[in-house]
């Protein structure tokens, strides 16, 4: 499919600040299709030919358009109007309804103008099949589409300037309209319902939109300052979103648009939501303090034992309880389920290296990302590269010191880890299936039965060992 981009790369002189610019009118005339109850369709001209390149449907009325035009192209003589507007840099809405499409359609064409040239035509197509007798809220929806409309004709509609949050802003969600002074002229009745929320039941039309009570100047000040505006509201147990687009012609201000959204329920859960990841990472942060807690009781009875494999045994459960620990700890400082394992990995290095004998001290590095991984994936993955560092610390330096190395690789499948060192190498005929070793079996049954992965050791270049670990991951971690 042709996007904007690639038409306008391959196809015409535009420039990155016009395809900009364009995007941000692709992102915004959802609005001006429902006020105009019409089918939008964006050219680029490419000498004698318009390239469709972008198109809309009206959530108001029914759309002419069932199949999707983008890439499809059409001789600037059979759009006379796109050409119209295309050179002379005006709004064409002469000539009769067209039935291409078996219905009665008025086209009419509307200049892009983005610093001073046009760089764009929309073509805004209305069903004159389902045509009603207008109602109020009909003509005010046709007449602010049309300063919309004169807007982009003259490069003023879309400003270039962000939205102030992800809200949706829909004209059926409510609507008023106020004029150059900031009275109000038009309140949809959705409009009117969510003032009513907030506690202002009487009719806002005819009155200031500051003398409603609700401190609105940053709504009605987009008068003054001709730029878009947003702001929430929260009174009376409810909460509504306002968005203020001031309407521009000729460079005069002929008044503003303000679209209405009750958001209460949107943001009650919100609040919910926050609560409830506020108790989730308190959970992990108690979880971690009691197994913090364990560790150390375990260290002290480890210090008080006079059998040195009680002792042993004991030191290696507190290491094992540590390492769990860390996950919980990454965990209480997310705002999701989710942790930077390269963290938890450069933590888990330190801690073996810093139980290494002085005599056969042990230097750690890690090469390689592992990015964010699930807390399910996470934390047995945090125990198994515990075990298979202190086991090469232990096993592979028997009588010197060596280099412990963690390489991470993310793939599109999952995970690669390979643990590598530079000691003895392994005994002849050794395999993994086979070791009587607690923390090697204790690595395989995490890898192979709960991550469902993969395990190969084998002689490293360097004469030491080298240890694999393939560990798929959900798709919504990839």
């Amino acid at each position: 499919m042709s996007t904007l981009r690639t038409v306008a790369g391959r196809r015409t002189d535009l420039t990155d600040a016009d395809v900009a610019y364009l995007r941000c009118l692709v992102a915004e005339w959802q609005l001006l299709a429902d006020l105009s109850f019409a089918d939008l369709l964006l050219f680029l001209r490419d000498g004698d030919v318009f390239v469709t390149v972008a198109q809309i449907r009206p959530a108001t009325a029914q759309t002419i358009y069932v199949d999707d035009l983008v890439g499809s192209e059409v001789r600037a003589a059979q759009r006379f109007l796109a050409d119209i507007a295309w050179r002379e840099g005006r709004i064409a809405r002469e000539g009769d309804p067209e039935w291409e499409t078996g219905v009665p359609v008025r086209q009419e064409a509307i200049p892009v103008r983005h610093e001073g040239r046009v760089v764009a035509v929309v073509s805004r197509d209305s069903n004159l099949a389902s045509a009603r007798v207008p109602s109020q809220l009909e003509m005010t929806y046709l007449k602010t589409a049309g300063d919309l409309a004169t807007m982009v004709a003259e490069g003023t509609f879309p400003t270039t300037a962000q939205p102030e949050s992800d809200l949706v802003f829909r004209v059926g969600d409510g609507m008023l309209r106020l004029d150059a002074a900031g009275v109000v002229e038009y309140a949809s009745p959705n409009a009117l319902s969510a003032y009513r929320r907030l506690g202002i039941s009487r009719n806002l039309v005819g009155e200031h939109l500051g003398d409603v009570g609700l401190d609105d100047k940053r709504i009605y000040g987009v008068l003054d300052t001709r730029r878009p505006a947003e702001h929430e509201v929260e009174a009376n147990g409810a909460v509504v979103a306002r968005r203020a687009i001031p309407l521009l012609a000729g460079g005069d201000v002929v008044g503003a648009l303000v679209l209405v959204r009750d958001i209460t329920d949107l943001r009650r859960r919100d609040r919910q939501l926050l609560t409830m990841d506020a108790t989730i990472r308190e959970i992990h942060h108690r979880v971690k303090n009691n197994l913090q807690t364990v560790a150390a009781l375990l260290r002290l009875q480890a210090r008080r034992s006079t059998a040195p494999e009680a002792r042993a045994a004991l030191e290696e459960s507190v290491r094992r309880v540590s390492s769990i620990a860390l996950v919980h700890e990454t965990l209480s400082q997310a705002l999701d389920d989710a942790v930077a394992f390269d963290e938890i990995a450069d933590k888990v290095m330190a801690m073996v290296g810093d139980v290494a004998s002085p005599e056969r001290a042990v230097a750690t590095r890690r090469v390689g990302t592992a990015g964010l991984l699930p807390a399910a994936v996470a934390t047995p993955l945090a125990l198994v590269l515990a075990e298979l560092l202190q086991n090469a610390a232990e096993h592979a330096f028997t009588s010197r010191g060596g280099t412990l190395e963690v390489s991470l690789e993310r793939r599109a499948t999952g995970l690669r880890v390979e643990v590598v060192d530079d000691g003895g190498g392994l005994p002849e005929g050794f395999r993994i299936e086979g070791s009587k070793r607690l923390g090697l079996q204790i690595v395989r049954t995490l890898v192979v039965g709960e991550l469902g992965g993969a395990i190969e050791m084998s002689r490293s270049a360097a004469g030491g060992t080298a240890v694999v670990l393939d560990v798929p991951l959900p798709a919504v971690a990839r």
